[in-house]
């Protein structure tokens, strides 16, 4: 299997450097080359996922739109999440639709982190042909790609965009996530039960939906336990935190709660640490990434989010994953330099099952079709079961993790597993 596995992989590699000597129109491939055209790009990827046969195998192929960011503020988020995708379509590149065996081929647009980008992005995916599309990271980009999959009569599942406006006044945005409302009590309730806190400072971007969206939320659940908030917002570039955090501390918070991207947030907790904040730093599920650990890795602070996955919650997935991850270079470096499994990665790879359920009850690679057979699809993922409400095509979820960061090991530990109230 080792041996097979080498082989497929020198394939993919091959691939992929092939596709990267075409220029086109401007698709991305998972590590944000936006080079290749989208048939290639596709195909490039396929085989670096480590199945060979997906990309050169004759017969019908139905296409699986990718729309995350590769690139820009939650580039690495985006990336950790289309790697669940990748490790999917390796296990299972085929679907069976309507008695006919269709290839799955996985077309990839880097929406780049940006609202302004996101159109056009989402515009390759319709023009590439897909009969649904998976994403995004990120609440901001994925709202603003409603219109152009709406018009184009193609279903899109949202796999960790968790602000309630994705799909909200559309019947084509369906989610496999918790929502902010929800997440935003998870995190105030958590706060006041372990931390006795009764002020909290939050700091989100300006215009950004996701942070400012759950900054909201948490206020809103924060302060009908009887607790204050101060609430600001930095602008757009901004990399100089400091007088943001000489605010909480002159406000007396007890907790410093800013849900911002990665990016950011690595800023964040260095010059926290630098200005000696002895209170806990909380975030959602935008911080549960390598790149908050590294950040907190050999620093006295203390940092808890709220997640989709704990790490250790399915054995077989998490080593399969692992070994995918270890086996390319490329994945490697997409995941962060390590093998550490983020939540958004599995929800990445039950987004794509979901897609295969979705598209074998439809019994048809019609967009339509696929759309309505999404309201009644369900799946028992690894990030648990997963059905859509007949409001929104929102995920109905009652339960998030939440995790501290080890500065020690920089690793996640578990600490609790959260329901609502």
């Amino acid at each position: 299997m080792k041996r097979n596995l080498k082989k497929y992989l020198s394939l993919g590699l091959a691939a992929v450097m092939a596709a990267s000597l075409i220029t086109g129109c401007g698709v991305a491939t998972a590590n944000g080359d936006t080079s290749a055209t989208a048939a290639t790009s596709a195909a490039a990827q396929t085989a670096a996922s480590g199945d060979a046969t997906a990309a050169t195998a004759s017969g019908d192929t139905v296409k699986i739109g990718v729309y995350e960011p590769a690139s820009g503020d939650n580039g690495a988020g985006g990336k950790q999440e289309m790697l669940g995708m990748q490790y999917a379509n390796s296990k299972t590149p085929t679907v069976d639709i309507g008695g006919k065996t269709y290839n799955v081929e996985l077309v990839f647009a880097d929406n780049q982190s940006s609202t302004d980008k996101a159109v056009s992005a989402a515009s390759t995916l319709v023009s590439s042909g897909v009969s649904v599309v998976l994403g995004s990271y990120g609440s901001g980009v994925s709202i603003a790609a409603q219109e152009t999959f709406a018009n184009a009569g193609i279903p899109a599942i949202g796999v960790t965009c968790t602000n309630p406006q994705v799909t909200e006044g559309n019947t084509n945005y369906f989610r496999i996530c918790f929502l902010d409302p929800f997440q935003g009590t998870i995190l105030a309730n958590f706060a006041v039960d372990n931390f006795k806190a009764k002020t909290a400072y939050c700091l989100a971007k300006l215009g950004d939906d996701y942070s400012v969206g759950l900054c909201n939320y948490f206020q809103k659940a924060f302060e009908a336990l009887g607790g204050t908030v101060v609430f600001e917002t930095f602008p757009e570039g901004n990399s100089d935190f400091t007088s943001y955090i000489t605010n909480a501390k002159n406000a007396n918070a007890d907790v410093i709660f800013s849900p911002v991207s990665t990016e950011a947030a690595a800023l964040i907790i260095e010059q926290a640490s630098s200005q000696g904040v002895t209170v806990p730093l909380m975030a959602g599920d935008t911080w549960d990434s390598n790149v908050i650990t590294e950040a907190a890795t050999g620093k006295d602070i203390d940092i808890y989010v709220t997640t989709f996955y704990q790490e250790g919650g399915n054995k077989e997935f998490d080593e399969g994953l692992k070994a995918y991850i270890d086996g390319d270079a490329t994945a490697l470096q997409n995941n962060g330099g390590n093998d550490m499994i983020a939540a958004v990665s599995a929800m990445g790879y039950d987004a794509y099952y979901v897609a295969l359920e979705a598209l074998k009850n439809a019994g048809s690679t019609d967009p339509k079709a696929v759309n309505d057979a999404l309201w009644k699809t369900t799946y028992d993922g690894v990030s648990g079961h997963i059905e859509f409400d007949q409001t929104n095509g929102d995920a109905v979820r009652d339960t998030a993790y939440v995790k501290k960061a080890n500065t020690e090991t920089g690793t996640w530990d578990f600490v609790a597993e959260q329901k609502a109230k």
